[in-house]
């Protein structure tokens, strides 16, 4: 682990008191050791290096990347952040005056771009309303508290709200996806129905709670599940986490079948 990582007393029961909230979350069944969880970062992090994630060149174009990166691939988002650029709507004022239907236009390749133009102007309002428009004011709000208004902003779900408050406010709360439900269920870590709050309870309470290795730590799974753990045909052989595969896994099975065919190929080409 990076030395500059250093822990804090940030422990969900601990910060969930201090905002008077209950201590208790409901968890999905988490059947390994939580102290695991940094040997999955080593792996992934000598395998991938630094991530250098979220891709953005100022905080509100992060926060409008995460609305917009909702049931889509990264690469559509790329091009409707691009034709936002060109028609300069990429500050919280110029996008707060353009009309709606303009502004789908222009996200048209994210997808689903007139719920997506409304839920971008969901959110400007909101940061005007609440904010007059100030994005530093806005993240200087504690992270619990401007969480749960994040949360009941239209078209702003856990995902998304924890997006914005780690990449763009360097809050620290661990984003939980698709990529991580895989991972952690594969390996048996967590079983049973994808549970969002109790998947980011868990890790936030085993890791140090610190923003960057949250980025860090996230970006890394993402690009695991992207190149190795896919959701079809994944290639465990060739996956950084395979030797942390459980014995008794069929994807431990794959893994090893997969690589001694490998091996035989390229005994047989020699």
């Amino acid at each position: 682990m990076p030395s500059t990582l250093k822990r804090h007393d940030t422990h969900r029961g601990r910060r969930l008191a201090e905002a008077g909230q209950p201590a208790t979350t409901r968890k999905p069944q988490l059947i390994a050791p939580s102290g695991e969880l940094m040997r999955y970062y080593e792996a992934m992090s000598r395998a991938l290096g630094p991530m250098h994630w979220w891709p953005a060149q100022t905080p509100f174009e992060v926060i409008v990347g995460a609305i917009l990166t909702q049931s889509t691939a990264w690469e559509n988002v790329e091009r409707a952040i691009a034709n936002l650029r060109s028609a300069r709507l990429l500050t919280p004022s110029a996008m707060l005056a353009v009309r709606t239907q303009r502004l789908a236009e222009l996200v048209r390749p994210s997808g689903y771009f007139r719920q997506k133009a409304k839920k971008l102007k969901a959110f400007v309002r909101f940061l005007q309303a609440e904010y007059a428009g100030s994005l530093k004011r806005m993240f200087e709000i504690p992270t619990l508290e401007l969480r749960e208004k994040l949360l009941a902003v239209h078209g702003i779900g856990p995902e998304t709200a924890d997006s914005i408050l780690l990449y763009a406010g360097n809050h620290p709360v661990f984003v939980v996806d698709a990529y991580t439900h895989r991972i952690l269920q594969r390996h048996g870590i967590s079983s049973g129905k994808p549970d969002y709050e109790g998947v980011r309870s868990f890790i936030e309470d085993a890791l140090p709670g610190s923003p960057e290795l949250y980025n860090e730590f996230h970006a890394l799974i993402v690009n695991t599940g992207k190149n190795w753990c896919r959701k079809k045909a994944p290639r465990c052989e060739e996956c950084p986490l395979r030797s942390l595969l459980p014995a008794g896994s069929p994807l431990t099975h794959l893994a090893v079948t997969a690589l001694e065919a490998t091996t035989e190929t390229e005994g047989s080409l020699a």
